[in-house]
């Protein structure tokens, strides 16, 4: 999934995993979708077990599998309101991965304020993976996600001490690559790349942003130092996807 440079374009497709209905914004056609990542090219594609088969089943060659491993419920206003949050991994969920011929597992690391059982839970799950992962000789991809109530439901924390604080336990578990979201200040964002230290980090892109906030984020973080990105909703949600996945691998591969 990494280039020759070691770095790294992921788009993630998984967001109807997590019960949000607001995530199936431009991917209702999942089947067309995926066909259009494929052809446009990134590195890597970020999909569920249960779509997993329209990459590896599609003909020629296409990008690297992302396997999402875990399915939670902290997105969107119903996050705010259920009375108990889990993420759940999948059965097998290496196994699958191993089948389906995955480059890698992705999944969360969450802290939630008050939501010290669901921060348990996922200690548990990425310890359960890693051992899993070693045994089949799997990429693990931890995704540790600080997030605080917003106006819509749970949102990014992006304050750096919080978010440095979970990517070291992240990688003190076992992670191979680590997925991040960008601190409130991009200047402070070494901080992230350091204390991963050898894992290569990708950044996670989050809500719908404009071109211009996007492709500038992203010159960015590459010329701090991450290893590559995460989007989802910044590529699937735009009206022109291949001509932003374009730009953005011109961007993370060309500088």
């Amino acid at each position: 999934m990494f280039g020759a440079d070691g770095r790294c374009f992921d788009v993630a497709v998984d967001h109807g995993f997590f019960g949000e209905p607001s995530f199936l914004s431009g991917i209702e056609d999942i089947r067309g979708v995926v066909a259009t990542l494929i052809d446009a090219a990134p590195d890597a594609i970020q999909l569920s077990p249960g779509h997993a088969h329209l990459l590896q089943q599609a003909a020629g060659p296409k990008p690297a599998l992302v396997m999402r491993s875990d399915v939670a419920n902290v997105y969107g206003r119903a996050g705010l309101e259920r009375d108990r949050l889990f993420s759940y991994v999948v059965e097998d969920a290496v196994e699958q991965a191993v089948r389906l011929d995955a480059a890698c597992v992705c999944v969360n690391l969450l802290a939630l304020p008050g939501q010290h059982e669901l921060h348990e839970q996922c200690v548990r799950n990425v310890a359960t993976l890693r051992a899993a992962c070693d045994r089949y000789d799997m990429a693990l991809m931890v995704e540790p996600l600080a997030m605080k109530p917003g106006d819509s439901g749970y949102g990014v924390n992006g304050d750096t001490e919080t978010i440095v604080t979970l990517v070291r336990q992240a990688v003190e578990l076992g992670a191979d690559v680590i997925k991040a979201d960008p601190t409130d200040r991009l200047d402070e964002y070494g901080a992230v790349i350091a204390v991963a230290g050898s894992r290569p980090v990708l950044v996670r892109g989050g809500g719908r942003v404009s071109d211009e906030e996007i492709l500038e984020r992203t010159r960015q973080l590459m010329k701090i130092g991450a290893s590559g990105i995460v989007y989802g909703r910044n590529v699937i949600q735009h009206p022109r996807p291949a001509e932003i996945i374009w730009a953005l691998m011109a961007i993370v591969h060309g500088g």
